[in-house]
């Protein structure tokens, strides 16, 4: 709904629960943490989550104690609409920095807001958008050996995204029974390999969030290792899809770009390794040139410590054209494969070569209509 915060577009939203549901998320690492982003680092894990507001067009962010006692302030007049405690209450922002909330706009609202609330999750992804083009939701199902349930998932994001747990603002929503402990390892794991892979800008958020709620609706448990593997495989599948989603409506953006690092020896090396060819601002503006300059992602490569031993027995591949071998360039046919830069998907894969762990990261091209909204932007 539209609080009167901005002018003529949705500006706050709510996701509710009937029932007590089990809530955990995972965080920005910025040392400068928005208020709802401390706030909820003290309430999560938990059983009694009942709601999520989100309000955009002020971030909440450097805010001081009037911030916090604001964002108190949102958690309470929706709880009194709802009937439960505070506490039980969750919240995000997004926004500009250093605005304070106009907490008596969301207060006069909050009651509109819990009453209207229905169930289609694209008015809500609708209300959290800042510079976003599109809204994000995805929903699918998981056939589980006592029943069928579903996962929601709700993101936005567009611009200061480089997450580490970024404005990113992620919600995954379940009917799934889930003890607190399984439904935290699970939302973070799941934002290692989505959320905290991909990259617009490389600014890390004050923001930044990702949170699982699991209300039990579907009375439908996880009773082995297998209806474990089923749901954890749907709920990572669905994760990367909004993060992919994320980075190709990038600011600016036009061309999503997806970088696989294979055959490396150490995991963290491959995820930092490929996170650091999608936030370099050479290869990003080099892709949106549509020009093959592998010798950037080697670079960048490098910079970013993969050994030369690495490197010395690489295979570099772009749009599935070999540019780079055995620690030689190979020759290629430049006009073609400029042609296949043209695709709104660049798929870069660097075999290493060196060991058995993979990772992939997504980001997007960097386009003179970044610069410009993010001058206008305020």
């Amino acid at each position: 709904m539209n609080s009167g915060v901005r002018r003529y577009r949705p500006d706050y939203g709510v996701i509710l629960s009937e029932t007590e549901a089990v809530g955990a998320g995972v965080f920005t690492k910025n040392e400068c943490k928005a208020a709802p982003v401390q706030y909820c680092m003290g309430l999560l894990p938990s059983k009694h989550v009942r709601a999520i507001v989100t309000n955009s067009g002020q971030a909440n962010a450097a805010t001081g104690q009037e911030g916090r006692d604001k964002n108190w302030r949102m958690a309470l007049s929706v709880s009194k609409t709802i009937g439960c405690l505070p506490h039980q209450v969750l919240t995000a922002s997004t926004g500009v920095i250093g605005k304070q909330l106009e907490i008596e706009k969301l207060e006069e609202a909050g009651s509109e807001l819990v009453e209207k609330a229905t169930d289609h999750a694209e008015l809500f992804a609708l209300a959290i958008l800042t510079t976003d083009l599109v809204p994000k939701t995805i929903t699918t199902e998981v056939e589980l050996s006592g029943g069928k349930v579903r996962i929601t998932g709700i993101c936005k994001g567009s611009g200061m995204i480089h997450p580490n747990m970024a404005t990113m603002l992620g919600y995954l929503l379940t009917d799934v029974e889930l003890s607190t402990d399984v439904a935290q390892d699970l939302v973070r794991k799941a934002a290692d390999v989505s959320f905290n892979m991909i990259s617009v800008d490389g600014d890390s958020s004050t923001n930044d969030c990702v949170f699982l709620l699991a209300n039990g609706a579907s009375g439908v448990a996880l009773k082995d290792d297998a209806d474990y593997g089923k749901f954890r495989d749907a709920l990572f599948d669905l994760s990367k899809l909004l993060a992919q989603s994320i980075a190709r409506d990038g600011e600016g953006a036009s061309k999503l770009i997806e970088v696989q690092v294979n055959g490396c020896h150490d995991l963290d090396l491959a995820r930092k390794a490929a996170r650091g060819v999608t936030v370099s601002p050479l290869v990003k503006s080099a892709i949106h040139g549509e020009d093959p300059n592998w010798g950037r992602i080697l670079a960048r490569l490098g910079a970013e410590g993969v050994p030369a031993s690495s490197l010395d027995q690489m295979q570099l591949t772009i749009q599935d054209h070999v540019l780079f071998k055995n620690g030689a360039p190979v020759e290629f046919d430049k006009t073609n494969v400029r042609s296949s830069l043209r695709a709104d998907t660049i798929q870069i894969v660097i075999d290493l070569n060196s060991g058995r762990e993979n990772a992939t990261a997504w980001g997007c091209d960097l386009s003179k209509r970044y610069v410009e909204i993010n001058t206008d932007y305020n």
